[in-house]
């Protein structure tokens, strides 16, 4: 059984060195950036011939047991290939196991975990097994359908998938038992900061340092005013919030655990959304913790229940398909709507003096400047006048063919090419001008964060009705909500209600 860190006396190795100031208050200034980065207690670092398996993660090995699993299923039932076919026992079962390895990935099980159980994910995965067997059968019936238009279910796959769905479960057994042991001996072992250095803040970095096999190694504390302990806390105290970032890089940090701390709610947001531009996981431990439900989506750490953040939106491997679906839907579109474009270019002309297009300048991601596009709508201004004037629905510079398009929203269009260039995607944040930017930074402090992903021609906030002379704060939220939330789909439903706001003459 794992000694507990309080009845062990550090020793002169698995001290901090002596110039870290590990007292309550002490702060990154007073150590160099090398000091803490690399703590001298063993196995902080995997020896140089393990040292490749800290560049893999728990999903690829998931995976690639789930499809050793299957092959040895089909090997242990020695099927018979009796022809080409679909209608083959080796066949119906490869059906039966690529269809439960879509139902484990949709269903979670290849999700990083600090907690590894088989046990814990036999429910799933006989539910999933289920749900394969059902759709191989189906699969079954669509293939005599389209082949000799008379179908008699062959059931006995089911037996090679019983053989599979077991191989799968004790295949995950010894590969969970690999991965904790991999994390005891520290060959596998994240550098972990402790948001926070109270009391449940030092309680998790014991837990970590005592239990190594949930593959975190805690490397010490961030606090604006870390209170006194008992007993006295071993790690360290690195620094305040404006530390925050310089640890995360020099530190080499790949994981934060978010516990109770001095620092207010407003200013913890702002820290935890820091790490969205880094390669780093984000656990906050609940509050009330105690008395907390821990469900299936949670992690777990000794008794401590953890809450994984989900991984920033532009971080997933979903973000590139939004990328590539802004190209080819902005191409496609300029392409389809050229004879509009054309007419609408000529309205405008007939209109009235200047120039066709209205360029102004917009703050996108990381606050990037770029040339925004638009049919002109108003009668032309001073260059000062058009950065710095709100304009409302009503303006009475609005001509007759700019009214309309502002009504139809067709003045937007010229945004495709802002689209196709990369400045903007189909969904976003609305852009603004650099003199309201730093105006609505200063009174709305979540109005900055909006601006971690590309700039949309359309918006969560506006599909709301948040355009035009709305409330900024309300927008921020909504944008910011957009933000944290984002899946494929969510654009898909914010196009469609974009396109029924349009045709319902739902205008500015």
């Amino acid at each position: 059984m794992t000694k507990s860190l309080h009845s062990v006396k550090p020793s002169a190795e698995s001290s901090p060195p002596a110039r870290l100031d590990a007292r309550p208050g002490g702060s990154l200034q007073s150590v160099t950036p090398l000091d803490w980065a690399e703590m001298t207690e063993p196995f902080a670092h995997p020896p140089a011939r393990w040292a490749w398996i800290t560049r893999f993660s728990v999903r690829p090995l998931l995976v690639a047991l789930d499809v050793v699993a299957i092959a040895v299923g089909i090997v242990i039932l020695e099927l018979a290939v009796d022809g080409p076919g679909f209608d083959t026992p080796i066949t119906r079962t490869l059906t039966f196991g690529v269809c439960l390895l879509l139902g484990l990935w949709t269903g979670g099980l290849y999700r990083s975990r600090l907690s590894l159980s088989a046990l814990d994910d036999l429910p799933t995965l006989v539910g999933r097994a289920l749900a394969a067997a059902a759709l191989s059968a189906l699969a079954q019936i669509a293939w005599a359908e389209l082949t000799s238009g008379v179908y008699d279910v062959n059931w006995s796959y089911l037996g090679g998938a019983m053989v599979v769905t077991v191989t799968v479960a004790l295949c995950r057994a010894l590969g969970y038992a690999v991965v904790r042991r991999a994390r005891a001996h520290r060959l596998v072992a994240h550098r972990t900061l402790i948001l926070g250095a109270g009391r449940v803040g030092s309680q998790v970095a014991d837990v970590l340092r005592a239990h190594p096999e949930y593959g975190l190694h805690p490397i010490g504390f961030l606090d604006a005013d870390p209170p006194d302990t008992d007993p006295p806390r071993i790690l360290p105290v690195l620094g305040g919030p404006e530390a925050f970032t310089h640890v995360l890089l020099q530190g080499g940090v790949r994981a934060v655990i978010v516990a109770f701390s001095s620092m207010k709610e407003s200013q913890m947001v702002s820290l935890i959304r820091t790490c969205d531009r880094l390669s780093c996981e984000l656990f906050v431990v609940p509050r009330l913790f105690e008395l907390h439900q821990v469900e299936s989506s949670m992690d777990t750490a000794w008794g401590f229940p953890l809450v994984r953040l989900r991984r920033a939106t532009y971080r997933s491997r979903a973000w590139g398909m939004k990328r590539a679906m802004d190209v080819l839907v902005s191409g496609v579109t300029i392409v389809l709507l050229a004879p509009l474009l054309g007419l609408i270019s000529l309205a405008v002309r007939l209109d009235g003096k200047g120039d066709i297009l209205f360029r102004q300048e917009r703050v996108g991601v990381d606050g990037h400047h770029f040339e925004l596009m638009k049919f002109r709508s108003l009668r032309p201004a001073s260059e000062a006048e058009s950065q710095t004037t709100w304009n409302i629905g009503d303006d009475p510079r609005l001509t007759r063919v700019g009214r309309f398009l502002r009504s139809t929203s067709l003045d937007e269009l010229p945004q495709l090419y802002n689209i196709l260039r990369g400045d903007m995607s189909l969904v976003g944040p609305r852009p603004e001008r650099p003199h309201f930017v730093s105006q609505f930074q200063s009174l709305y402090p979540s109005y900055e964060a909006r601006h971690r992903v590309p700039s949309g021609l359309t918006g969560w906030a506006q599909v709301h009705g948040l355009r035009g002379d709305t409330s900024i704060a309300d927008r921020a939220r909504f944008d910011n909500y957009y933000i944290e939330n984002w899946s494929l789909w969510l654009d898909i439903k914010i196009i469609l209600r974009t396109f029924s706001a349009v045709l319902l003459g739902a205008g500015r």
